[in-house]
């Protein structure tokens, strides 16, 4: 008994000390919209990567929205009930994305947005890349392969998100500098490549051998469509496809000549915005810790203060692909 005695009295003096320490760690959530691909993977694991979390000086926690507004909605509830020092938020609608956003606000919680966008001036900051730019490039790309004739089918990601709906933006820009250029299908994989393969299988067999291009609003679809090309035995070089994100597969596909991409940088966005939500989290007494800051010379700092970070695209080339597929198998 005198030895259990003990035992609890330095127990009691442990706790006594940690709780300083514990008292001083902030605690931050992100709200992710889903984490079945690759892209978010890459963020959260940039998320943990980052210098504050690996030092011990924040804990962060990673909630998959699987891919619908009500379970993010939840998930943030849960945040401000558990008293989250900061969240940052990657919803996947961009108007139901605003309820939770108000009542984050409401209850003093900042909340940094991140990757798509919520309709909402209530976000602290922004850190993301300019969608509408993607989708112009990535249009342009295809478009410019097949001379500005033909006729293009176009996979979108899913409905009502500011991803989808800004690279759409960026797809028309493009195809309005090619008026002899016909979109002949539009529809959703909702980012999914086994999606996307289905809806480019139906489209081969609804069009034959009238599909000159296929604009893919991110990486996964885009592959989901070369699939599809495979499986009906036809040339890969008749289809100039496209996506953005740089995933690793894709970083692959451009390497083997089957399509084009835009690298999105997700080390970028997730450790400049969990910069931001520290930053936040301790009422400015910040100074930021990824590397971003200075890889990035037009992304600079401003003292925490700017709404928005707009974090650089980077065009995948043979040029530069090996380079990226050794710097992700790090």
């Amino acid at each position: 008994m005198k030895h259990i005695g003990s035992l609890l009295a330095a127990v009691s003096v442990a706790t006594l000390l940690a709780s300083p320490a514990m008292a001083d760690k902030i605690k931050i959530g992100a709200a992710v919209y889903g984490l079945k691909a690759e892209y978010m993977q890459l963020w959260s694991a940039a998320l943990k990567a980052h210098p504050a979390v690996k030092k011990g000086e924040v804990d962060v926690t990673v909630f998959d929205g699987n891919y619908t507004a009500l379970t993010q909605q939840d998930q943030i509830n849960t945040m401000i009930t558990q008293k989250y020092d900061a969240i940052i938020f990657v919803p996947i609608d961009a108007e139901a994305g605003a309820t939770p956003v108000q009542s984050a606000h409401d209850a003093g919680i900042p909340v940094i947005g991140s990757n798509t966008r919520v309709k909402s001036d209530l976000l602290t900051s922004y850190v993301g890349s300019d969608d509408v730019v993607s989708g112009y490039l990535e249009g342009k790309s295809v478009l410019d392969r097949i001379g500005c004739k033909g006729n293009v089918v176009i996979i979108e990601g899913p409905i009502g998100q500011s991803a989808q709906i800004s690279r759409l933006e960026g797809n028309k820009k493009a195809l309005a500098e090619c008026p002899n250029v016909k979109v002949i299908e539009d529809q959703t994989a909702n980012w999914s490549r086994a999606e996307a393969q289905k809806l480019m299988e139906n489209w081969l067999t609804a069009h034959p051998g009238q599909i000159n291009g296929v604009i893919g609003q991110n990486d996964e679809m885009a592959l989901g469509a070369i699939e599809a090309i495979k499986e009906a035995k036809l040339d890969l070089k008749n289809f100039p496809i496209s996506g953005i994100d740089g995933i690793s597969d894709a970083l692959r596909a451009v390497k083997a000549g089957e399509m084009t991409s835009i690298l999105q940088d997700a080390v970028g966005q997730a450790q400049g915005a969990l910069d931001l939500a520290i930053f936040y989290a301790k009422k400015g007494d910040y100074k930021p810790q990824s590397d971003i800051w200075a890889q990035y010379k037009d992304m600079p700092w401003n003292g925490g203060k700017d709404k928005l970070y707009n974090v650089p695209w980077t065009p995948v080339t043979t040029a530069n692909v090996d380079a990226l597929l050794a710097a992700r198998s790090k």
